[in-house]
């Protein structure tokens, strides 16, 4: 349940920086680069590997 939960929230999170960027909206794009970066340092922390990008992981996709 955890990991499906956490998997959806990254999917949001990608949506959201996706429609960011189309929006030139910064922030949102800032937002959304962040919350991708931390979900999955919740992800890892628990042992759940999500596929991502080192851009994601650095918090600069």
């Amino acid at each position: 349940m955890f990991e499906e939960e956490l998997r959806a929230q990254l999917a949001q999170a990608r949506n959201d920086l996706a429609a960011a960027r189309a929006d030139g909206d910064l922030d949102g794009v800032q937002a959304s680069q962040g919350r991708i970066s931390g979900l999955l340092r919740l992800a890892a922390s628990h042992g759940i590997a999500l596929e991502h990008t080192v851009e994601e992981e650095r918090g600069e996709a």
